[in-house]
């Protein structure tokens, strides 16, 4: 049998203006300005700057113009069509097709010389037959921007003969690409680590530590890189001094030769802090970036338009069109600037209530003194939801006497001490951090040893949490810490 019945849902949706909040408070303060350029460029009825006719007639305010303008009576303006086509929101009416990383396309690039460019021109200086150059230039193609050729011979040799009709041996490429490892910067071409700390050995003047260096590279790679001194004390019956004067030399070795190019552009990334704390009178005081809080109001022409239209008698199928247009920009405008006004106010609540959570760490710049704090702590301090603090502390920096930090690294988990107390991780991390720089280098501490030290202290902590911490401080290993 079919039976049809009512059933009530209470569901809850976001609306388009919510999830424009949402991205407008997760924007750091370049990108900020950038989406506020955008919706002046977009928007004719929303201005920046101070409204210059507030001086003139203060009793003219236009807000109370706009609001007033909203009472144009609904016969005049079919609210179908004024809700049909400008209220799709700009999320429904763009395609996904681009990627997290894209580049900015607006950054302007250095001009100069490449790093291919500036090899290929170095090869002039070589005499070099029709063959033997077009493999040279191939080789120079495919060095890396670190300077290596990360590729077999065999490769190379196949793609020589599929896509530049050349058809030589690996012999000949090798004997090719001892010419390119002659180019500047030296260890360009190489095909591994060891190839390229030997190169750039091999151009040095010859002294007693460069050929004990050039032995120990050449010969004993392995043991010198997992750090067996002991071995190599024995293998070239040399001193510690000498053996340590050879370790000096490859140091100064650069690992990575294209890095070194002068003519390699690579994006700099600016950090603009969001906020501002500084110790005034032994207090704390917090400003917002004044580039996060821009002067906005609505065009007073856009507003007089369409209260010229609520005055007018005739009004034509033209004028309707034009008012649905004006209507349409002069709503987004005003809620443009209370979204702007609404993410101030998130911004500087959240960072106030972390600054005030934080007050001992702000105050003295000790990482042992910042507390276990995680995001809903402030949330239910300031009464908003998590993702709104997380937004805020995912993508903002402050400026404090001590640097400009990524408010994220505030907030860190507890643990208990040997008193019950909760202590922050971040206090257990520099604490490790301290006793791991004060070790002695030739007997470096071994994460058993390390988690004794810690419950010493008063952090009873298990060895493969140590592990765990020391990894997350990208610490090596006690065996690749020793020093002679």
């Amino acid at each position: 049998m079919l039976k049809q019945y009512l059933q009530f849902k209470l569901s809850q949706k976001l609306s388009p203006q919510q999830i424009q909040l949402m991205k407008l408070i997760q924007l750091p303060t370049q990108a900020f300005e950038q989406r506020l350029k955008q919706e002046l460029e977009e928007n004719p009825a929303l201005e920046s700057g101070k409204d210059k006719t507030d001086e003139l007639d203060d009793d003219f305010d236009n807000t109370e113009d706009y609001n007033d303008s909203e009472s144009i009576n609904a016969e005049d303006i079919n609210v179908d069509e004024y809700l049909s086509d400008d209220e799709i929101p700009d999320y429904r009416m763009q395609a996904n097709n681009y990627s997290i990383d894209d580049e900015d396309k607006s950054v302007p690039y250095a001009s100069g010389t490449s790093f291919t460019q500036h090899l290929k021109s170095q090869l002039n200086t070589f005499r070099l037959d029709d063959e033997e150059e077009q493999i040279a230039l191939f080789l120079v193609g495919s060095v890396d921007e670190s300077g290596y050729i990360r590729r077999e011979l065999s490769d190379i040799m196949d793609d020589l003969a599929f896509t530049q009709n050349v058809y030589t041996t690996e012999d000949k490429i090798e004997s090719v690409l001892a010419i390119v490892q002659q180019l500047d910067p030296a260890g360009v071409g190489a095909r591994g680590l060891q190839e390229c700390l030997s190169i750039q050995l091999h151009r040095k003047t010859p002294t007693p530590s460069i050929e004990l260096a050039q032995k120990i590279i050449d010969k004993a790679f392995e043991q010198f890189t997992k750090k067996h001194y002991k071995k190599l004390l024995q293998k070239f019956d040399i001193t510690e001094t000498q053996l340590k004067d050879a370790i000096h030399e490859i140091e100064r070795l650069n690992p990575k030769p294209g890095g070194s190019f002068s003519g390699n552009t690579r994006m700099v990334e600016h950090v603009v802090p969001d906020f501002t704390i500084k110790i005034v009178d032994g207090e704390l005081e917090l400003t917002l970036n004044g580039r996060n809080a821009p002067e906005l109001h609505v065009s007073r022409e856009y507003n007089n338009m369409l209260k010229g239209y609520k005055e007018s008698k005739d009004k034509s199928k033209s004028q309707k069109d034009a008012v649905l247009f004006i209507k349409q920009k002069l709503d987004a405008a005003k809620w443009f600037i209370d979204a702007i006004r609404q993410r101030q106010q998130t911004l500087f609540i959240t960072m106030s209530a972390i600054m005030h959570y934080q007050k001992e760490y702000f105050l003295t710049g000790d990482e042992r003194k910042l507390k276990p704090m995680i995001l809903k702590d402030i949330a239910d301090e300031i009464e908003m939801d998590v993702s709104t603090v997380s937004r805020v502390a995912n993508s903002k920096y402050v400026d404090t006497p001590y640097g400009t930090k990524l408010i994220k690294e505030f907030f860190s988990e507890s643990m208990k001490n040997d008193q019950g107390e909760d202590v922050s991780t971040r206090e257990i991390k520099k604490i490790l951090e301290t006793v791991i720089e004060e070790e002695n280098k030739k007997k470096p501490l071994t994460d058993e040893k390390l988690a004794a030290i810690l419950k010493e202290k008063g952090y009873p902590i298990a060895r493969r949490t140590v592990a765990k911490y020391r990894e997350q401080l990208d610490i090596p290993v006690a065996r690749l810490r020793k020093e002679i």
